[in-house]
């Protein structure tokens, strides 16, 4: 998922510099919708894995 947003994040970046900015204003929100699922799911499965005990979770 941080992969989905990186590569969003680059088409944004280079869509910006050729001028398109629908298109860069586009992928900018998907790549930071993309960037804030995975903080929240990392955050999520810290709290579960220190509840856990530091084993893994499955």
């Amino acid at each position: 998922m941080l992969t989905w947003a990186i590569i969003f994040l680059v088409v944004a970046i280079v869509a910006g510099l050729f001028g398109f900015t629908g298109i860069a204003a586009g992928a900018a929100t998907i790549s930071r919708f993309l960037f804030a699922i995975f903080i929240i799911v990392f955050l999520v499965l810290l709290v579960l894995s220190l509840i856990n005990g530091g084993d893994a979770v499955v």
